[in-house]
């Protein structure tokens, strides 16, 4: 299920984002490791997957959420990254992103870049919600170094985990086209460790984010952080 997000003036007057859609069932398992669970479904988007995936942080709502909505924290612990800058700033809720990842699957698949438009929202219930999807943005073309891949509608969904309302269950939604002449059997192959490796990463760095921060001290948060100009 997505959302269109309307905002004036900017060129993304339409953008359909991903919103809490229930959470999209019928999904094949694929991997269930280290208390991750990855599914994943044929995309209605392009021909390839939409995957889900599943973990269970031991942090409340609020704090896992701006944590991953932090740009400037993102290449530290995440590792599937070279590059992560947030070159547009639309409002208080919106950016867009400028993304290069490493290679995967011992240099099967080369580095790709993407420009995509994230937005936050929060819902009733403590839920809150950070989508996003891939953009034209004239700043930033396509260059000869990487293959500009496509991200469709996808994000994380954040809410208190019902027998312990002091964590967090992050659901994920992948759908990324990676474009070039990259075999489909090669992503579906790699894609499920890659997720699972995400969470992981997540995890540990919001550890180490807590500890560098003053032993779980949260400096900032959603609101401080997007008034900086």
């Amino acid at each position: 299920m997505c959302e269109p997000v309307y905002k004036a003036g900017t060129g993304y007057e339409k953008i359909a984002l991903m919103t809490p859609p229930e959470y999209v069932p019928a999904h094949l398992m694929l991997h269930h490791q280290k208390k991750v669970t990855v599914s994943s479904k044929a995309s209605k988007k392009f021909h390839g997957n939409l995957y889900r995936v599943e973990g269970i942080f031991p942090e409340s709502t609020c704090k896992l959420s701006d944590f991953l909505y932090k740009p400037e924290n993102r290449v530290t612990w995440d590792k599937s990254l070279k590059v992560y800058n947030m070159v547009d700033k639309i409002d208080s809720d919106t950016f867009i992103c400028h993304t290069i990842t490493q290679s995967f699957a011992m240099g099967s698949i080369s580095p790709r870049d993407f420009i995509d438009l994230v937005y936050f929202k929060r819902f009733q219930g403590n839920m809150n919600v950070i989508s996003s999807r891939s953009v034209d943005f004239p700043a930033y073309p396509p260059s000869s170094n990487y293959i500009r891949g496509y991200n469709h509608a996808c994000g994380y969904v954040c809410s208190p985990l019902q027998e312990n309302p002091a964590h967090s269950k992050l659901v994920m939604f992948v759908q990324t086209d990676m474009r070039g002449k990259l075999s489909p059997s090669i992503t579906e192959a790699t894609m499920p460790s890659n997720l699972i490796s995400f969470i992981l990463n997540a995890k540990d760095g919001i550890k180490t984010y807590k500890a560098a921060s003053g032993h779980g001290r949260h400096h900032g948060g959603h609101s401080s952080f997007l008034k900086k100009k």
